[in-house]
């Protein structure tokens, strides 16, 4: 038997062989250290036993093939709900704006209301008060008026014409006192600096004395301010230096 396992073996093979069997004739130590070596040549590893992991992997891979094959038309209606969600948030914060809008355009026609209802009022209100300021100046008026009419009865024959002169004198006067307390300014300016605001040069006259160019030489007609706004500047004549 040994001639023929020699036969079949190398022979680098069978001198390593024969280099062992006298290491373990020489070491005992030796001798337990091949045959663990040969134990362990001949030992099988251990199989692993993947235990619940590997079903879990299993299991997974399974899920996934079959989410691959799941209906397309879930999937649409899966992806769709967000979209749905997102589209009725925006009609609701929509109908908000338009109840925002509907309030503040309601506001707005109340407030132009009570503004035109206002606007009337004011202006019926200054109606009131320069009819009432015109009915006072009228009543300042009517007894000159009555004066004006005593002086138109007078005749020849009972009038003279000292006593007509005197009426008409007192027509003037009530009349010029009704206009001045209503706020009337009588503008006489004689000998004063021409001031082409209030005045109309009709005319110009050389000058007579140093000092009087641009002055007012003879007022023609009065004029007349009432409350600081001009009725009728005065028509004067004005000196003129020629030099």
């Amino acid at each position: 038997m040994n001639s023929v396992r020699s036969a079949n073996v190398p022979e680098s093979e069978q001198g390593s062989a024969r280099k062992k069997e006298d290491m373990t004739k020489e070491d005992p130590n030796t001798q337990e250290e091949m045959i663990l070596e040969a134990e362990g040549e001949t030992t099988e590893p251990p199989q692993v036993d993947d235990g619940p992991e590997a079903e879990g992997t299993t299991e997974s891979e399974e899920s996934s093939e079959s989410s691959r094959g799941e209906d397309p038309v879930a999937a649409e209606e899966a992806n769709a709900e967000p979209e749905i969600e997102m589209e009725g948030e925006a009609k609701s914060e929509l109908e908000s704006v338009r109840e925002e809008l509907d309030r503040l355009r309601d506001q707005h026609l109340r407030l132009a209301a009570e503004f035109q209802n206002h606007k009337k009022r004011a202006s019926a209100e200054l109606s009131g008060v320069w009819t009432r300021a015109r009915a006072d100046l009228v009543q300042s008026l009517v007894e000159g008026l009555d004066d004006l009419q005593r002086v138109s009865q007078f005749t020849s024959e009972d009038t003279t014409v000292e006593a007509l002169i005197e009426g008409v004198d007192l027509v003037e006067r009530n009349l010029l006192k009704a206009l001045t307390e209503a706020g009337l300014e009588v503008l006489e300016p004689v000998g004063e600096r021409f001031d082409p605001n209030t005045m109309e040069a009709m005319m110009r006259v050389p000058t007579e004395e140093e000092g009087q160019d641009e002055t007012v030489h003879q007022v023609f007609q009065k004029g007349y301010v009432f409350k600081e706004q001009l009725v009728r500047p005065a028509r004067v004549s004005v000196y003129k230096d020629d030099d």
